[in-house]
């Protein structure tokens, strides 16, 4: 089997090419075969509210492309513009791949792939927001 294996919980909820889709009461597991499917899981969301971090920033426009809500040409050079500001600041080994991973995916239009490379930062920026506020 390939594409894209989901594994959802009870009543989870997922974007897919924007229509949200409801689990049943079990487990499941879906496999999209279609290439380039844009997929949004609801609980790892990031809400407007939540945008109040560069990685988040960055985050917030993958999920925007893969909601519908962003053309994905308009987005390219904000993602792009973003990712390499974050490279400047985010110099270490873990952090750099994961930047050239989302670099990848965004030119190759694989935003779903981008926006999970982009989540890998989030516990490096909480640390060192949490280093400097301390």
């Amino acid at each position: 089997m390939s594409g894209l294996v989901l594994k959802l919980g009870p009543h989870e909820r997922v974007l897919i090419n924007g229509a949200v889709v409801e689990n049943g009461e079990k487990r499941s597991r879906l496999a999209i075969m279609t290439p380039h499917a844009n997929i949004l899981r609801l609980r790892d969301a990031i809400h407007p509210e939540e945008v109040n971090t560069p990685v988040r920033r960055v985050c917030y426009i993958a999920q925007l492309v893969l909601s519908g809500d962003a053309d994905p040409a308009d987005a390219r050079m904000q993602l792009l513009r973003g990712i390499e500001q974050l490279s400047q600041v985010l110099t270490d080994h873990d952090s750099r791949a994961l930047l050239t991973q989302a670099t990848a995916f965004v030119l190759e239009d694989q935003h779903y792939q981008a926006l999970k490379s982009l989540r890998g930062l989030l516990p490096r920026e909480e640390r060192l927001l949490a280093a400097r506020r301390s």
